[in-house]
């Protein structure tokens, strides 16, 4: 059965960390087991020419569903466009491929610097 990626836009400040925790649940609001699972992540310009970035992927809780994907501020900081894409994709213990999660970062410019 296919899944219908679900959307999360978001903004980010460039040269700046970013976290999102997620949990994956399936169609009955249950939490998805994620034992065995493999989660990635990427961001890409809107035309999938030029990768951006790998988000690291962080298993908060596999049992109940729960992830972070994460961004440094190192790759931040080369996210010149202003409009980037992102998608999250998880591989089931049987090799199934499918998209959870995807959506549009708006890049705005961090100022203050350290």
């Amino acid at each position: 059965m296919a899944i219908e990626p679900a959307t999360y836009d978001f903004t980010l400040q460039r040269r700046s960390t970013h976290n999102i925790p997620l949990v994956f649940k399936d169609s009955s609001n249950n939490a998805i087991n994620l034992t065995g699972y493999t989660i990635a992540a990427q961001v890409w310009d809107e035309s999938r020419i030029n990768k951006y970035a790998d988000f690291a992927v962080s298993y908060t809780n596999r049992s109940n569903g729960s992830v972070t994907i994460g961004l440094t501020d190192t790759q931040t900081t080369t996210f010149t466009p202003n409009v980037l894409k992102y998608d999250v994709l998880l591989v089931n213990p049987s090799n199934v491929k499918e998209y959870y999660l995807e959506g549009t970062i708006h890049v705005s410019e961090g100022y203050t610097t350290t």
